[in-house]
Parts: structure tokens; sequence; C-alpha cells
């Protein structure tokens, strides 16, 4: 065998054939486009916290809508932010509630839209807690009756799938229940299965008003130490009902992805998180990083992990890199 016969970067000499031999490829379809949609104001708001990301009143997702559909953007979740809050998040179960109304809004703009609605308490709550408090703890079992109660009404306004994010135990299999009962058996459940307590969700708790107000939420989202663990509770998600599974955060969490990619023969999402999207805005701003290299690398490496779906801040800037 003579002297490097065998040299790899005969395959990378031009942007040609290294496009043409990239083994992961990012589309536009990968991604779900997150939306913050408040009743608290009549005018799109900056999210301080979160560059380029904005607070929506119902009245102006018609047009979000059109601007979306136009970069080729196909879904979308919502977050609502209520005008009140109180001990049971009680504005999340009501027909006319703000997610409610953003759904029939959506809809009636572009039918086409896949809308996907987050699914938990702690927007509604007082206390920032993702469920009803009982002797300073969250309990679980009357937590997910109000999870379900909320899915319905997201469901009957007309959302495709509903993502429970509390990660109550046993709430998928419940809201399956109550979805089906109710003949809402095509209504798709997304579960946010391997939910990290993680540091990376500091800018959505700012632009959601839902930092818990005691304590932490470590008795019911997942220790970041646990690899084996995420994989016990996909796989009750799926035994329980869940269409899709979701692993958040996502870039701290690749080996977690990569995992379930290969254990589990259902759709994979991944949530890019508020953090990790606002380090890569952050960093853009001081000039020590260029925003499309570092944030279509990191969504490369959501994707190569093995994410099928990509929940993302950033959809709609890499629409635009990917025309």
């Amino acid at each position: 065998m003579g002297f490097l016969k065998k040299r790899p970067r005969r395959l990378r000499q031009n942007e040609t054939i290294r496009n043409q031999l990239a083994e992961t490829r990012l589309s536009i379809s990968d991604f779900i486009y997150p939306i913050f949609v408040s009743e608290t104001i009549d005018q799109p708001e900056p999210i301080e916290s979160m560059p380029g990301i904005n607070r929506l009143p119902v009245n102006s997702l018609s047009r979000e809508v059109e601007n979306l559909s136009k970069l080729g953007i196909l879904s979308v979740i919502l977050f609502g932010i209520p005008a009140k809050k109180d001990p049971t998040g009680s504005e999340s179960l009501k027909n006319d509630g703000v997610v409610q109304r953003a759904i029939k809004e959506i809809k009636s703009a572009n039918n086409n839209l896949l809308v996907v609605t987050d699914v938990c308490l702690c927007e509604y709550t007082d206390h920032g807690h993702c469920g009803i408090i009982k002797n300073e703890t969250v309990d679980n079992d009357k937590t997910i009756e109000l999870l379900a109660r909320q899915a319905l009404t997201h469901a009957e306004a007309g959302a495709d799938i509903v993502a429970p994010s509390d990660m109550m135990d046993g709430r998928v299999g419940v809201i399956r229940n109550v979805l089906d009962q109710a003949g809402m058996e095509k209504v798709s459940i997304m579960a946010y299965s391997a939910k990290y307590c993680s540091a990376f969700y500091g800018p959505f708790r700012d632009a959601a008003g839902s930092t818990p107000q005691f304590g932490d939420r470590k008795s019911y989202q997942m220790d970041h130490s646990n690899a084996r663990e995420a994989m016990k509770e996909i796989a009750l998600d799926i035994e329980e009902g869940a269409d899709i599974v979701m692993v958040k955060p996502a870039l701290a969490y690749l080996d977690i992805i990569n995992r379930a990619k290969e254990k589990f023969d259902v759709p994979i999402a991944a949530y890019n998180v508020s953090g990790e999207y606002s380090m890569v805005k952050l960093a853009a701003q001081q000039g020590i990083a260029d925003e499309k290299q570092l944030a279509l690398e990191i969504l490369t490496s959501i994707k190569r992990a093995g994410a099928d779906i990509i929940i993302s801040y950033h959809a709609p800037k890499v629409a635009e890199w990917l025309k």
C-alpha cells in the first residue's frame, strides 16, 4: 500500500462536493416555531432576554401566520400568557382562553398550518409551578385531571397536536383516554417525555412569567445526571399512547436524543430551548460568533443526533438561510 492512498480530504475540496456528500441535511420542514400569545397586550412586545422574539396578541396571529407560511414554516407550538393567574391555573381550562382563541385565529387564517399546543399549568398559576400545590409540593394526580381538561379544550378549539410538558406521572394515558372518549382520537400527543430540570430555561420563564415563586421543579422534572431514567420515561409515555416523544433541552442532551432514536420506533422531537437560542444571539451581538454558522451547526448536531422534529426560535432565520 503506497503512501497516503487514502485521503479523505479529496471529498472535502469544494462546497459542491461537500454539499453532495453531506450525511445530515436540515430542512425547514424539520422545524416547529414557538409562539408566545399574551392576553395582556394589543401590540407585539419584544422579549428582552430573547432578542428577535416577541409576545404576540391574538389579533396579530393571522399576520404572523401569513409571514411564517411565506417562509415555508408549516408548524407552530403555542404558549399562553393569561391576564389573570391563580393557584389552580383555571384560565387554562376556559374555552375562550388565550390559547384556545389563538388556535381558532390561526386555523381561520391558515387551516393547513399544523398547530401544536403546550399543555401545562406553569404559565397560568400564580406560584409558577406546573400543577396543583399540596403541602408545598405538586400533587401529581390532581394535576393530571386538570391537564386532561386543558388538552380537551385545545383539541375542541382545533389543535392538531397537544404537548403535555408538565412531567407528571401518567398524564399521557389520562389525556389519551379523555381525548378518545370525546371523539378526538385523531388529535396526536407529543409528550415532553425526557424534560430535564435545566438552567437553560431562564429566558422562557421571563417570556411566559412562569418562574416558580418558591422552591424548584426538581421533584418532577428530570435530574440532568440521568440517562437510563430518560429511557424509562419515554417508554412509559409510548405505552400510555404518546405519538411523538420529546427530549428537552436539546444541546446538552444530544446523547439522550441519540439513545432514544436508537431504542424507540417513534418520531423523536427535540426542543432547542430559550437559553440555547439566547446564547447564540448574544454571542453574535458581542461579535464573538457568527450567528448563522453557530445556529446551523447546533441545529445540524441536533438532527444528526437523531431528532426528527426540532422546536426552535431560530426557525424563521433558518428558513431564510436555507433558501
